[in-house]
Order: structure tokens, then C-alpha cells, then sequence
């Protein structure tokens, strides 16, 4: 267990999830790690048109791979999913307790909660929150799902909000997050300026992180005020960025896909992250060395992150919000470098992995002792 969580879950915890990203390797090595009688996953594969990386192995923690049965395209309003042998591997493994996807679409996952909550052990779902809209029918299997769990993990506070609007009761909150607590102080940062200001993109270069946005803002800007632009990262709309980037703002550097320690010395480089779409794993790393950030609004995971001591959020696809942001954060050195610091403090002391972790721990002791 890591020194930073001092509390664990006394039983054994089953874990049921679509997909097993790799990004999450880590978060459930460090929950496994967490529960004195072990860790059992249950998870499947995802279409291949999701393009979603799978981790490759988990250290700490069981997984029973199943065949998940998709209905319709996953960004489908009308997707569903049955996950075959789900009742097979809760017999198997006799949890203490269960932390399901608060996925109504999941189907096959009514039969896990009814299994455990028949011998009285706890059922906890975990996910983004339940915002307003589909039709009566769609809104009352929501809530009947949603009320079958004994209480309900959110990845943030906007999240945490929108299921106590329905109603619901023991909420928590887990901020999401998908590095550990920084081991190392953030490279140091002239407070002068510098020729040029230096701005990072990490991701892959798919249609919806929106990478248009940030080439145009650039080039959008004064003169004086332009900054080195380094992309990392690959993907689909590769050529056409690359092209657009000849057009409109040719010093724009293409590094390529980098990973792990290969990114380190563009972070260092970096002035400003930016992440104009939506997703973006980066943005917690990039904070982790002390960089502010200029994010579009998503799902509410990132309400919690970037704040305006740390830096920018701005609407979707809104390219004047999105350029007026940047010029105010290239037009005062100092103050970026303030914000930087604020964003190596907030994942240092508040939302990281132990913290998550721990998070999660609290939530499962806390609704064992009420069922």
C-alpha cells in the first residue's frame, strides 16, 4: 500500500468495468493493493472502431475476461451491452463487496447487483454523474438503476451534484486522476521572458481534441506574442494538421507519438499546456511539472483540476474564447509562472492517485458498516 493512504479496505472488493483502459493499470494496482483480501476485475473488450489502448496486465489485482455483447455503436444513444458470465464470476470469487459502472446501458449488470445485495454485502457504482435529458422512459431506468445501488462513486464534484439532485443518497466524490503524487520538484522557470513563450499539445491528433483550434489561436496572435508550438503526439488527423499548420503557422514543431520518460523534456521546455478538445490524460502530468493549463470544458473532471489560480477553461469549439485565453496567458510571465506553481500544488496535495485511491477506501468502509 502506498505510505500516502493510510486506510484500507478490510474485505475482498470486486471490480466490474466494460473495458480495462490502460491508463487505469495504475489506479487498480494501487486499489488492489488497498483491500487486505485482494482485488477481482471483471472486464471486457471494447469494439475496434473505439480505438481504446487496453492495459496489458495488472500486478496486484485477479481479472476474468468476459465477452462483452455490444448493441449499436457505443456513442449511440441507443447502445447497450451485455457482459456474459457475470453471476459465474461473482460465485467464484465471493466478494465483500462490489463497485460497479453506473451505466444503466450495461445490462447484465442488474444480475451482479442483485447478487450481491442478496447476501447483504455492498454495492457501489462509480461514475461521470447523471445529467438531465433522454425521454421518461430512458430518465425512470436511470433512476431505477441508480436507486438499486447503495450509494454512488463520482469522478468530480459537478458529477457528485447531479446524482444527489435525483435524489440520491451517499455520494461521494473521487476526483479523477491518472498519475501518481509528484516524486520530483517541477523544472525551475525563468520569471523572465524569453524570446518566445513556448505552448504544448499532447494527445493524439483526433477530430475531437479540437488540435485546429489551438494551430489557428496561435497564429491569431500578435506578433510579439507567438509562441513555439510543439505537438506530440500521432493519429488520424495527422496530415490534415500538419497541412493546416504549413498554411497558417509553419514553425509549428510535429514531434511524433512519445511516451513515458520521452516526454519529460518537453514539459520542461513548456511554458503552457494546452489542450483545446476534449479527453486529455496529459493535463494532470503536465501539472505535475508545474505547468498552468488551457483546456476546453468537459465532463466536469476537469472543474475540479483547472481552476483560475492554475488556469483556463473555456467553451468547446469556441475559437475566440479559446484565443483570448491564450493571449492572457502569454501576456504575463510572472502570472503563468504563479499558476504553474498552484498546478504542481493541487496534484501534489489534493487529486492524484492515492488520493483517489483513498478516496474510493473511504467510500467502501463507510456504506459496508450501513447495509
Amino acid at each position: 500500500m502506498s505510505k500516502y493512504i493510510s486506510i484500507s479496505f478490510p474485505g475482498r472488493l470486486a471490480l466490474q468495468q466494460r473495458v480495462i483502459p490502460a491508463y487505469r493499470t495504475s489506479f487498480i494496482n494501487l486499489l488492489a493493493k488497498s483491500c487486505k483480501k485482494g482485488l477481482t476485475v471483471f472486464a471486457g473488450q471494447p469494439l475496434p472502431i473505439e480505438g481504446i489502448g487496453l492495459a496489458d496486465q495488472l500486478d496486484s489485482a485477479e481479472i476474468t475476461n468476459t465477452k462483452n455483447h455490444h448493441f449499436h455503436d457505443p456513442q449511440s444513444s441507443l447502445y447497450l451491452c451485455w457482459q456474459q458470465g457475470v453471476i459465474d464470476w461473482l460465485k467464484s470469487q465471493d466478494p465483500d463487496a462490489l463497485i460497479v459502472e453506473a451505466n444503466p446501458r450495461y445490462l447484465s449488470t442488474r444480475n451482479a447487483i442483485r447478487w450481491i445485495k442478496s447476501r447483504n454485502r455492498p454495492v457501489l457504482g462509480w461514475g461521470l454523474g447523471a445529467p438531465r435529458g433522454g425521454n421518461p422512459v430512458e430518465q425512470f431506468f436511470r433512476l431505477t438503476f441508480l436507486r438499486s445501488l447503495d450509494g454512488v462513486i463520482a469522478y468530480s464534484q459537478r458529477g457528485a451534484n447531479e446524482y444527489r439532485s435525483l435524489g440520491l443518497g451517499n455520494v461521494f466524490v473521487a476526483n479523477n486522476a491518472v498519475t501518481p503524487r509528484p516524486k520530483q520538484q517541477p523544472p525551475e522557470r525563468p520569471l523572465t521572458q524569453k524570446d518566445k513563450s513556448t505552448v504544448l499539445f499532447i494527445g493524439r491528433l483526433q477530430k475531437r481534441k479540437r488540435i485546429d483550434i489551438l494551430v489557428q489561436g496561435c497564429a491569431s496572435l500578435p506578433k510579439a506574442l507567438q509562441p513555439h508550438l510543439i505537438i506530440v503526439g500521432d493519429g488520424p488527423e495527422s496530415t490534415k494538421l500538419r497541412t493546416l499548420a504549413v498554411e497558417i503557422y509553419p514553425t509549428t514543431k510535429f514531434v511524433g507519438a512519445k511516451h513515458g520518460p520521452e516526454l519529460a523534456p518537453y514539459f520542461a521546455e513548456a511554458d503552457l499546456f494546452a489542450l483545446p478538445g476534449t479527453g486529455g490524460l496529459a493535463v494532470q502530468e503536465a501539472m505535475s511539472h508545474g505547468l498552468p493549463v488551457l483546456v476546453a470544458q468537459g465532463d466536469g473532471t476537469q472543474d475540479d483540476l483547472v481552476r483560475k489560480e492554475n488556469g483556463w477553461q473555456v467553451s468547446p469549439g469556441d475559437q475566440n474564447a479559446f484565443t483570448s485565453a491564450l493571449h492572457d496567458a502569454l501576456s504575463d510571465i510572472k502570472k503563468l509562472r504563479e499558476m504553474g506553481n498552484n498546478s504542481y500544488r493541487i496534484v501534489t496535495e489534493e487529486i492524484n492517485l492515492e488520493t483517489m485511491v483513498g478516496s474510493f477506501v473511504e467510500a467502501l468502509n463507510a456504506i459496508r458498516h450501513k447495509v
